[in-house]
């Protein structure tokens, strides 16, 4: 049972080699532990001292995004053949001693993702400023109502992937992967479980690189949930859209009606008869464009699980031939 730990990095030399120093060498039920450092593009010493301390580094020549960044360490990882990635922040944030915490559930086979949660337990929430625990509660929420379980965290970083969840990952956001992984696992219908433990609410060293602008931060990860949420459940994304578009071309033709009824004539106001048409014949289009999405939903179904099969049978030859 190997487990790979991948961290990435961007510009972390103050804390990335004392965070490598304390990832436990041996834990129950692993025979062999990795230490994978993603260098996304840093310009200090990051890789340099990662290297030192014995880890497999992978570096981007530029700054790619934490996104990015997650999708070339499960590359990696799976090059080295891992049965179990732990994905942890360089920066220190989270407790190592809390990795074998997160490995139990799948260890034990009642889980084949495990999340760290900062809110799960509320004697357990971390200082951080209001508007961003506000905004990890709406973001919680969200996902939640798209796919019909109950989360407290979807944001935090610090996580547990059996073979068979993250050979599973097809992921296109750079920016983040936190809320996208989310979203991909639990349409697929993969065991999810949230384990709280204590986190750092506060950066010791820097700031946060991703959710440093909370106004930028929403905007991109909106976007990315938003994309997910269109690309797996089409004919409920567009028939909200058109149902919208139909209520605003209703809207307008009851005005046009109230007009006719109470003047007996549509004149000055003929054109929200234009515009109530219009409204609805966008919401056609809208109904229409999630019928036939539903349909290539499938066929990507298909191909996802494909691209499934065909990983797990190039790890079992690949580790064969070690």
């Amino acid at each position: 049972m190997k487990l790979v730990i991948q961290m990435p990095a961007l510009n972390e030399e103050a804390s990335i080699a004392q965070v490598l120093r304390s990832l436990p060498s041996t834990l129950p039920g692993i025979d062999e532990i990795v230490r994978l450092v993603v260098d996304d593009g840093s310009t200090d010493r990051t890789a340099e001292l990662a290297r030192a301390e014995g880890a497999v580094v992978v570096s981007h020549p530029r700054n790619l995004g934490v996104g990015m960044a997650f999708r070339t360490g499960i590359a990696k990882a799976t090059e080295l053949g891992a049965d179990i990635v732990v994905t942890i922040d360089s920066d220190g944030q989270f407790n190592v001693n809390d990795i074998p915490v997160l490995l139990a559930p799948i260890l034990a086979g009642e889980a084949d993702f495990v999340t760290a949660s900062r809110f799960l337990d509320p004697a357990l929430v971390p200082e951080m400023p209001a508007a961003k625990r506000w905004g990890n509660d709406v973001i919680a929420r969200w996902l939640s109502a798209i796919t019909k379980q109950t989360y407290r965290d979807v944001s935090c970083g610090f996580r547990a992937y059996s073979r068979n969840a993250f050979l599973r990952l097809n992921l296109l956001g750079s920016f983040t992967y936190t809320h996208e992984v989310f979203l991909t696992l639990a349409f697929a219908d993969v065991p999810i479980k949230e384990i709280p433990v204590v986190v750092r609410g506060v950066r010791e060293h820097g700031k946060s690189r991703v959710a440093s602008n909370l106004f930028r931060y929403a905007h991109r990860t909106a976007s990315i949930i938003l994309k997910t949420y269109r690309d797996y459940r089409p004919l409920h994304f567009f028939g909200y859209a058109g149902l919208a578009l139909a209520a605003v071309g209703l809207a307008f033709l009851g005005f046009l009606g109230w007009v006719r009824w109470t003047t007996g004539a549509f004149f000055p106001h003929k054109w929200a008869g234009f515009a109530g048409a219009a409204f609805l014949a966008a919401a056609g289009a809208a109904w229409m464009m999630g019928i036939v999405s539903e349909m290539l939903v499938r066929i990507r179904t298909a191909a996802d699980e494909t691209l499934f099969r065909v990983r797990r049978l190039e790890m079992d030859a690949a580790n064969r031939r070690r």
